[in-house]
């Protein structure tokens, strides 16, 4: 087994070339990561890439989303833009066949992995949508450049307690020609002593008449989905949509498991983060999505039987992911699933999940990143860093990352190398990983 190590972009190109001697086999969007750079993806000549053939997979898998949306109009699948609903609409989507469903509002890292190349932020700006609205603004001048996706056939949004920026871009959307289907999610509250309750996945419980809302609402989508393809969403599909899913989520879940918990950390924390983002919406290609996942799911089982990894034996990972209810009516599950959105909720209830996490996976310090400009971002930091300060004694810092961070980063990491050192300092002897601290 070649050692895990992060390699750069030039390191990969000989790292390619060996791994095809060896008689490497790859899916029809494989090739090397050097042809995403003539592309415009320049970031990837900045970043240290995990050096596993399932790294490779995942990185062409996430690159190439664009090519599988334009070859599935061609192909006459019908496209489904969804906006700000965390893998509720998708499901329900790709429950039906030949539709695919994407998330327009993804742009926002547009300007990051091309570096301010596509002039889409400046086309927000043209427009009035300007840096004091969140970096999901991007969309907007995606849409009227219509560049970096297809246009979808049909735009379905969630509205209500979700990001005010995304939902007022949005209707800046539908007012530029490109009509919005809206649907609510309404703020997720503690039900009043004695009132009827649901659990959601998770660890929260929503009052009965706010599950039989959204309930109704994901009714009115499931309509919309049958009227613009012709074919029915049956119980019985929509149940196969969910247990489809739940492999993704499945997969991911014991990724991360086992990823966060392992010493030495199999998988860089970069990879771990695309991985959770596949969940979402399947990078436009379920069935390929759960292949990658399971691919990166054998390359950590091989690295820590064998005890070797890319990481410190000290690095520490903190992410989140809830599965569907399976056991319940498919639309019910899913309107319990999108109540649990954590946006859907209040500040102190994000708070009291990330601890949850934070003590299962062992986490020793918490950062906070915000968005510049995200009405969700304003005040909610603090409460969270105050509520994960008082209940698990943890070093929090809290900072603010605006979509190309480049020369802000001698600060960031500054401020980050100090947050990891305040951990070191207060490390007990016992709690070393087998390397010791490094």
């Amino acid at each position: 087994m070649t050692p895990p190590r992060r390699i750069s972009l030039d390191d990969w190109d000989r790292r390619y070339a060996e791994l095809r001697r060896a008689g490497l086999r790859e899916p029809a969007y494989g090739g090397d990561l050097r042809r995403h750079v003539t592309e415009g993806d320049t970031r990837l000549l900045r970043l240290k890439l995990d050096n596993s053939p399932a790294a490779l997979r995942l990185w062409n898998f996430l690159l190439s989303e664009e090519d599988r949306l334009r070859h599935a109009r061609r192909e006459g699948n019908i496209l489904v833009g969804v906006l700000k609903d965390l893998g509720t609409v998708p499901v329900m989507a790709y429950a039906l066949p030949s539709v695919v469903a994407f998330y327009p509002d993804g742009a926002w890292w547009l300007p990051c992995i091309m570096e301010h190349s596509t002039a889409l932020l400046e086309t927000a700006d043209s427009l009035g949508v300007d840096d004091s609205f969140c970096p999901v603004r991007a969309m907007l001048g995606a849409f009227v450049c219509q560049s970096h996706f297809p246009i979808p056939d049909l735009l379905i949004c969630s509205t209500g307690a979700t990001c005010d920026d995304l939902s007022a871009i949005a209707q800046r959307l539908e007012g530029l020609g490109h009509p919005v289907f809206w649907w609510e999610i309404p703020h997720r509250r503690p039900p009043d002593a004695g009132e009827p309750s649901v659990a959601l996945p998770g660890i929260f419980r929503a009052p009965r008449r706010q599950v039989d809302f959204v309930r109704a609402e994901l009714e009115r989508v499931r309509a919309l989905l049958e009227d613009r393809t012709g074919k029915p969403l049956s119980v019985a599909a929509l149940a196969a949509g969910i247990r489809r899913a739940n492999r993704v989520r499945a997969l991911l879940s014991r990724l991360r498991r086992r990823a966060f918990t392992a010493t030495p950390a199999p998988l860089p924390a970069l990879e771990m983060l695309i991985a959770e983002m596949l969940a979402i919406h399947f990078c436009s290609d379920q069935d390929e999505c759960i292949a990658v996942l399971g691919a990166l799911l054998e390359e950590v089982d091989r690295r820590i039987a064998a005890g070797i990894g890319p990481l410190r034996h000290d690095a520490v990972r903190v992410f989140w992911v809830n599965p569907i209810p399976d056991g319940v009516a498919p639309l019910e599950a899913l309107a319990r699933t999108a109540l649990a959105d954590p946006m859907a909720g209040s500040p102190l209830e994000r708070a009291e999940r990330i601890c949850r996490d934070a003590a299962r996976f062992g986490a020793e310090a918490l950062v906070i990143s915000r968005i510049p400009g995200a009405s969700h971002c304003a005040l909610e930091g603090a409460l969270i860093g105050h509520t994960v300060r008082r209940r698990l004694g943890l070093p929090v810092v809290e900072i603010e990352v605006p979509p190309v961070a480049d020369s802000l980063e001698p600060g960031l990491r500054t401020r980050l190398e100090a947050l990891v050192e305040t951990v070191r300092s207060v490390r007990l002897p016992t709690s070393m990983g087998p390397g010791g601290l490094q």
